[in-house]
């Protein structure tokens, strides 16, 4: 489905910010995009949908196919209309407006209003903790509570694929565990391909059917989930976890050795 073939990235046509990055999403799969922060996740989300272009930047190599066509010199809107929605870092609501409201802006290009409103049904389906708040003003919720209505709304453009930036950011540990619970469930139900940005790569690793390691603009490794969740240097460097098992933070692994190159 979605295929990012060797692309670089500048703003304002001279700070490079990623260097040959590709990566592949199939057709109704979860891909985890893991990594510090500053790495190029961000980035990489916004040259696909395009986004860059307000801010500045462009892709200045390589190229974006989605289902086949090149989308990468696409505005966002044209984007968005093939079917990519990114639900944006920092769970941006529109404050104002009610639960309800928020979901339905998701659905603004959709003209079937049958369909939008089971499509609403749908995603109180799968965040029924935001069903009982549908006419509270959506400034007033907790922070979990805008992700969910976030991921909603974005499910309410019926995209063929979503980009989520940094969902558990912020968040209490439990709540990080129910929002990928639900994450997973939306794959499963509708077939949905996901893209994920994170920084936290248990919770990530524990859905993605595949993942890519990004440092400092780059892919240093990839491969399936289930080998990168047993690979010794991420359980240590992005886990914190050594390899007897004791807990460690970043600042006491010292000699990390970023691998160039691919899990089979």
């Amino acid at each position: 489905m979605l295929d990012v073939n060797n692309i670089e990235v500048a703003y304002m046509k001279v700070i490079q910010v990623l260097r040959g990055v590709s990566l592949k999403v199939d057709d109704g799969r979860i891909v985890a995009l893991l990594g510090a922060n500053g790495g190029g996740k961000t980035t990489t989300l916004k040259a696909i949908s395009g986004l860059l272009k307000t801010e500045v930047g462009e892709v200045t190599n390589g190229s974006i196919q989605f289902n086949g066509k090149q989308i990468d010199r696409y505005g966002p809107e044209a984007i968005a209309a093939m079917g990519i929605t990114q639900v944006m870092e920092g769970r941006r609501v529109l404050e104002h407006l009610s639960v309800e409201e928020n979901l339905l802006v998701g659905a603004y290009c959709r003209k079937d209003k049958t369909a939008i409103k089971k499509d609403l049904e749908m995603v109180f389906d799968y965040f029924p903790y935001i069903q009982r708040l549908r006419r509270q003003v959506s400034g007033y919720l907790s922070g979990g509570e805008q992700q969910m209505l976030v991921i909603g709304r974005a499910l309410m453009a019926r995209p063929k694929l979503i980009l989520l930036d940094e969902p558990s950011l912020g968040l209490a540990p439990l709540v990080v565990k129910e929002i990928y619970k639900i994450i997973h469930e939306i794959n499963a139900g509708v077939k949905m391909a996901i893209l994920v940005v994170e920084q936290n790569v248990k919770a990530a690793l524990g859905i993605a059917d595949y993942g890519y390691i990004m440092e400092n603009g780059r892919i240093v490794l990839s491969g399936p989930a289930e080998i990168l969740r047993d690979n010794e240097d991420i359980k240590e460097f992005y886990m914190g976890i050594s390899t007897v098992g004791a807990k460690k933070s970043y600042r006491d692994v010292k000699h990390y050795k970023r691998k160039k190159r691919w899990l089979a």
